[in-house]
């Protein structure tokens, strides 16, 4: 199946959109440019997440890009803008930032970052807030912000939550790039693969997703490990009972008792 997208997402020119086999791509291009982030291309990436969120002919998102980089960060040009703002026009630069991460973060479906290049400063904090990160050998990461005077504020939130306290000290106050090997061993990505084999490995890992699991499932787990770690125990406790007892009503939870109980395969594409 493959969706047809609105002319607002047709017009977008950092960002492509396309879904098909229940996988909708979200695509980094602007490759010139080492796909670097500036306020339109944010505005554009949250447009694309809204629209794919929605998307009947998407289960699973895959977050990628074109060219050698990933993600190099904030755009220079962009960055020059930043001096002649003040505190009001920072903050609400800031804030729109930060709106993208938490939309990812608390989206309902999955997204898949697939990272064939670089992930520097917020594009490294863009491939690692994904649910689950795709990347090249090859690939380098690290959040370079103190090395310019700047702070990296926005994804310490993320980052605390993702590999604790102190791996997140060593990457934000030292500013280390580190290889995609040390990545992967810090919990910054999932798995490691091929250049030739990343997009294949990528798309059939997404499809078992799409074919294995509920959708209803995954998407509420997903929300309960976004709000789990802000609770006290005693009340996270409850939320999760509570959350237990309502998916046992579930039409997929009795869709997937049934067939279980039949011995028989389960298929979750509709």
């Amino acid at each position: 199946m493959e969706n047809m997208p609105t002319q607002e997402l047709e017009d977008l020119r950092f960002i492509r959109y396309e879904a098909q086999d229940l996988i909708g791509y979200i695509t980094l291009n602007r490759p010139e440019k080492r796909n670097a982030l500036s306020a339109d291309m944010v505005t554009e990436l949250k447009q694309a997440f809204e629209f794919a969120e929605e998307d009947e002919a998407c289960k699973v998102i895959v977050l990628r890009a074109e060219g050698d980089v990933f993600c190099a960060g904030a755009d220079l040009g962009y960055i020059q803008e930043l001096q002649g703002f003040g505190y009001t026009d920072n903050l609400a630069d800031s804030t729109h930032l930060m709106q993208l991460f938490h939309q990812i973060y608390t989206l309902k479906k999955v997204v898949i970052g697939q990272v064939q290049g670089h992930a520097l400063a917020g594009g490294c904090g863009l491939a690692t807030i994904c649910d689950f990160s795709f990347a090249v050998p090859e690939a380098k990461f690290g959040y370079t912000e103190v090395k310019i005077g700047f702070l990296p504020a926005i994804v310490s939130v993320f980052l605390l939550r993702k590999i604790g306290e102190a791996r997140t000290k060593q990457l934000l106050l030292t500013g280390d790039v580190i290889s995609a090997q040390l990545a992967l061993e810090y919990g910054l990505v999932n798995f490691l693969v091929p250049k030739a084999e990343l997009a294949d490995n990528v798309y059939q890992f997404a499809r078992r997703l799409c074919v294995e699991n509920s959708t209803q499932s995954m998407e509420t787990t997903k929300e309960m490990l976004a709000r789990i770690p802000e609770m006290p125990l005693e009340d996270s406790l409850r939320y999760a009972a509570r959350m237990n007892a309502e998916a046992r009503g579930s039409d997929d939870c009795r869709r997937g008792i049934a067939a279980f109980l039949a011995k028989e395969k389960i298929t979750w594409e509709n």
